[in-house]
């Protein structure tokens, strides 16, 4: 059993807030964020460092966020908490986050947390980045060690099934990353990120 801890504060200024409402944000702005949320293996490390290398911003992987904070690998934390526990604590976490100019990867379970979901959105835009069924089930194989946040007898399909409407939900956009082609979905995300959207 994991002690309790108080989640860390990652100081930085908020979004401006001198900007008239009825204004849209551009999607990429200085001081902003982009954050992809989505199931495991659906890309969100390997493309969040992609994107941060492009626009020469930070890339920060808040699964590496949680394993630093509690000074274990994230399956380790994951059994030492149980999974409510452990889902708080992602909430937490993530919630507290004041970052500039940085893609954000989230963990999968991330959108367990509505605290932790408005604090991505106040950051900047939110993507969903959504691989099939088939693929997911292809790349993760049994998902043994990967620190999946699934309640006790339950399947791999349902939880991709249970999470799909969470992610729809909390996402600006979503893009599908099926292909093998990195770049490609880069250039798809980029130009999404880059569109005006007035």
């Amino acid at each position: 059993m994991l002690p309790e801890q108080h989640a860390p504060h990652f100081l930085a200024p908020d979004a401006p807030r001198d900007i008239d409402a009825a204004t849209p944000l551009p999607r990429l702005w200085e001081g902003g964020c982009v954050s992809l949320i989505g199931m495991a293996a659906a890309g969100k490390s390997t493309l969040g460092r992609l994107l941060a290398e492009k626009l020469g911003w930070a890339h920060l992987d808040t699964d590496h966020m949680i394993e630093a904070f509690y000074g274990l690998p994230l399956q380790e934390v994951l059994d030492g908490m149980g999974l409510e526990r452990f889902i708080k604590a992602e909430e937490d976490i993530v919630s507290l986050l004041g970052v500039r100019r940085a893609v954000i990867s989230t963990g999968g379970s991330v959108v367990y947390g509505p605290r932790a979901v408005a604090r991505l959105k106040l950051l900047g835009p939110v993507v969903h980045l959504d691989v099939s069924l088939q693929n997911f089930l292809k790349r993760v194989g049994d998902g043994g060690n990967r620190g999946l946040a699934i309640a006790p007898g339950a399947t791999l399909s349902d939880l991709y099934e249970e999470r799909q409407p969470l992610y729809r939900a909390a996402a600006d956009f979503t893009l599908n990353t099926d292909s093998p082609d990195q770049h490609d979905t880069l250039a798809r995300l980029l130009a999404w990120l880059t569109e005006n959207p007035a």
